[in-house]
């Protein structure tokens, strides 16, 4: 269980990148009074949360119904996450835990970003949703460790909250060297666990029989 916890929360932390998350949304709202910093957070956290806990119940059932495979869902998510975690080993901006710049953009002419791109890009990314899926179908037919998972999540959107409301004294305090320094630690972890993935699914299909 210990271990289900460390790989979920090292996952979703991955994915979800709140450190990078902070800078964006620090630099995005310079010009926004403290109070409205505070309501964009808190908004873009919530709505966040209940997107990822959607993705994370109910994304196995919708999979099932278009005739997608566990094994499937494993290798096509491994990729996926290795794609994110080579960028994040690079610091790289990637388009699946981060705004493209034509999302940037448009942010930048929006004076509530709560939903968009903050909840939406920034924090339920695509690859934040792909892990979320992934995590509980690999827990499946397992209620406590389907628990733990989205205890992980929900543990994360906290601190990804914390880091938001505090996200001007985090950027000064840690600088671009050390947030890109944690980036790429656990762009090797992510990498590793994608891997893994991918190799489970290849030996849960049918291609390697006979």
């Amino acid at each position: 269980m210990l271990e289900t916890a460390i790989v979920a929360f090292t996952t979703f932390f991955a994915t979800v990148g709140p450190l990078d998350v902070a800078a964006m949304f620090a630099a995005m709202t310079t010009r926004a009074t403290a109070k409205a910093r505070r309501g964009m957070a808190l908004r873009g956290t919530f709505i966040a949360t209940v997107v990822l806990l959607t993705f994370a119940v109910a994304g196995d059932t919708v999979l099932a119904s278009l005739g997608i495979s566990l094994a499937a869902l494993r290798v096509a998510g491994g990729i996926l996450l290795l794609l994110i975690a080579v960028d994040m080993v690079f610091a790289r901006s990637s388009g699946g835990v981060s705004t493209t710049d034509d999302e940037a953009r448009e942010a930048r002419t929006k004076q509530d970003i709560a939903v968009f791109p903050l909840a939406t890009p920034l924090i339920a990314g695509p690859g934040a949703m792909g892990a979320a899926i992934l995590l509980m179908a690999d827990a499946e037919g397992d209620v406590g460790l389907q628990a733990i998972v989205v205890g992980a999540l929900l543990a994360l959107m906290l601190l990804t909250l914390a880091l938001l409301l505090l996200a001007v004294q985090v950027q000064r305090l840690l600088g671009v060297t050390a947030m890109h320094v944690i980036s790429r630690v656990f762009g090797v972890l992510l990498s590793a666990l994608a891997v893994q993935f991918i190799f489970d699914g290849i030996r849960q299909s049918t291609l390697l029989a006979g």
